[in-house]
């Protein structure tokens, strides 16, 4: 089977991708020299190039996240985060799709946030384009279903991945621990099993669904 995965240089798409190749599935991971989903004109080209080719399974897993309060907010962030988390998602499936129909098989794995499901300052356009691609998923949960296609929406919380210890000294990541119920953060590996999971045929029913894994952040 052919997988399809965004963002997989680094972090969590990095671990969904070695997941996947680990059980021997055939995975493109595209460099963003190859499939740059900030410009519409790239996903366009890269659908026309392997539109006949087609994929069995695809994760939705890239996304930017420009950090600023409603009164600081640019445009062209804006613009950039619409593209890339929300946008170019739905190009690629409207694109890909078909051939899951015509195979009556399907499996999509849209990455979501758990700032899609709670709050934090200055993430407003980024919680709009996570609410955004959970609504995509609900809507296409149920407009694929006969043709065994399920779809589904992972909400990571915060991870420890190499862009986390960049952004952040050792001291923040003490703070975002003690906020956590379990006291640690996510390891990349624990939400590529999931995404796994629900991204493969051995998935037969789950369909529709936000799973937010977060330690137990969103409970609180």
């Amino acid at each position: 089977m052919r997988v399809l995965i965004t963002g997989a240089s680094r972090g969590i798409g990095k671990a969904i991708a070695a997941i996947y190749r680990e059980k021997g599935y055939s995975v493109d991971a595209p460099s963003r020299e190859v499939l740059d989903l900030a410009d519409a004109a790239s996903v366009e080209a890269y659908l026309e190039e392997r539109r006949n080719d087609g994929y069995d399974i695809i994760i939705n897993n890239a996304g930017c996240n420009l950090i600023n309060p409603i009164d600081n907010i640019i445009e062209s962030d804006v613009n950039q985060m619409m593209q890339v988390n929300l946008l170019s998602p739905i190009l690629l499936l409207k694109g890909f799709v078909p051939y899951m129909k015509k195979n009556h098989f399907g499996r999509i794995v849209n990455l979501g946030s758990i700032w899609g499901v709670i709050a934090k300052p200055g993430r407003s356009i980024y919680s709009v384009t996570k609410h955004g691609i959970h609504g995509v998923t609900s809507t296409l949960a149920v407009e694929l279903a006969s043709y065994n296609i399920l779809v589904n929406t992972v909400a990571p919380g915060q991870t420890l991945t190499d862009l986390t210890r960049q952004n952040n000294s050792p001291e923040e990541i003490r703070e975002m621990e003690r906020n956590i119920p379990v006291g640690r953060l996510a390891q990349p590996d624990e939400i590529a099993r999931l995404v796994f999971f629900l991204g493969n045929e051995e998935n037969t029913y789950i369909t529709g669904q936000q799973i937010t894994i977060d330690g137990g952040v969103t409970i609180q």
